[in-house]
């Protein structure tokens, strides 16, 4: 089962007293959790959790250990801010187990890494990423993956080609490339609500989308999700079973947790956080009982959705059978993937439907949900089993 943690802590300096708190807090969320099986991939991200200390990252993947266990061979995962890190820092991540690194460079343009609020700089990101193509040389680092944002405020056609040229000079063996997301409260997402944000059109988002997957391609990376791109063998065992819809857990800032199918949100914000970490510790009727059985399970719209997104596509009646889904809801939503179909950016492969290669897999987040529109006039079954435990 994997874990999604956020165990980002908020901005200071490393070892800092409100990290530490924050570790705390989080431990204890972790030693309080119901067990569960071995975890078979850790993705420590969110915030910036290289703000944490090689010990204190050896701490969390500890706690989990004692907590559940983690499987031979698992992925375990860290993100890391080219600003936030040094060589030997670094190797003391590698050193406290950390078998894959997801480098959030962003951007290779200065002018972009300020505007986006970034604190480090193209060379910064080259330092890092030599790093860690020396860490992987020397087999301490099993994969690693550089992140990049498409559909910036100004940006050309011909300027995204060599931010794509640049990103694969590095000899990623993982790409991750994300249009912006306007986050309430940043810059950009004001500049919006005034009308000064300068974003693509859509048929120059829809070049810059083609020229990605065309571009990256040509280079030996496969398109194994929406957002993702791998040479072989180094697809991320996180992101895939996280988007498969099984079961996960989530500690700390912001996570989400499923285990069991039962869906948990933290708060954002440290205050909130502490305030729900000592009602799930200390609830008034005194502490809850540890209940695995199952709950309703992820929403049976939400599994199709992160199910599409995968190459790989959904198994759609299998998916409706476990859902409880009956047969008059699931033709509605066959007609409503018709105009889909007939553009040919939805495919149905014997019991499998997926999106196409490059047009279906190019879509805007808002066009996949449009796909599910449907489920907002049918709702979830009355009383449908839940499904079985992952």
């Amino acid at each position: 089962m994997p874990l999604g943690d956020r165990a980002g802590a908020e901005p200071g300096q490393p070892g800092s007293a409100s990290i530490a708190h924050y570790l705390a807090q989080l431990l204890r969320e972790i030693a309080a959790s119901p067990p569960g099986p071995p975890l078979s991939t850790v993705y420590v991200g969110g915030g910036t959790p290289s703000l944490l200390a090689p010990q204190q990252l050896r701490q969390l993947l500890a706690a989990l250990r004692h907590r559940f266990g983690i499987a031979p061979g698992a992925e375990l995962s860290l993100e890391l801010d080219p600003a936030s890190f040094d060589e030997a820092r670094l190797e003391g991540y590698l050193a406290a187990g950390i078998t894959r690194v997801s480098l959030g460079v962003q951007s290779f343009d200065d002018a972009v890494l300020e505007q986006l609020g970034r604190r480090h700089r193209r060379a910064d990101a080259l330092q890092a990423a030599a790093w860690l193509r020396a860490a992987q040389g020397r087999g301490q680092l099993a994969s690693w993956s550089l992140d990049l944002i498409q559909a910036l405020p100004g940006q050309t056609l011909a300027a995204w080609r060599q931010q794509l040229r640049q990103a694969i000079a590095l000899e990623p063996p993982h790409l991750s490339i994300y249009d912006l997301i306007l986050e309430p409260g940043t810059v950009f997402e004001r500049l919006e609500r005034r009308g000064q944000l300068d974003l693509p059109e859509h048929d120059l988002a829809a070049d810059l989308q083609e020229c990605t997957v065309r571009t990256v391609a040509a280079a030996g990376y496969g398109h194994y999700e929406v957002s993702n791109y791998a040479r072989p063998g180094h697809a991320s065992r996180h992101n895939r079973v996280y988007w498969s819809g099984a079961g996960w857990w989530g500690f700390g800032l912001g996570a989400t947790a499923a285990p069991w199918g039962r869906r948990q949100a933290r708060p954002r914000t440290r205050e909130a956080y502490g305030a729900w970490l000592a009602q799930q510790l200390d609830p008034p009727n005194g502490p809850a009982a540890a209940d695995p059985a199952p709950g309703p399970g992820v929403p049976f719209d939400e599994r199709v959705l992160v199910g599409l997104r995968r190459r790989e596509g959904v198994a759609l009646e299998a998916l409706a059978a476990a859902a409880g889904v009956g047969a008059e809801a699931l033709a509605a939503l066959r007609a409503a993937w018709r105009p889909y179909r007939k553009a040919g950016v939805l495919l149905q492969e014997g019991p499998r439907w997926r999106l196409s290669d490059p047009e279906g897999l190019a879509l805007s987040n808002a066009v996949l949900r449009e796909l599910m529109g449907w489920w907002a006039d049918w709702g979830p079954p009355e009383a449908a089993d839940p499904p079985p435990s992952p």
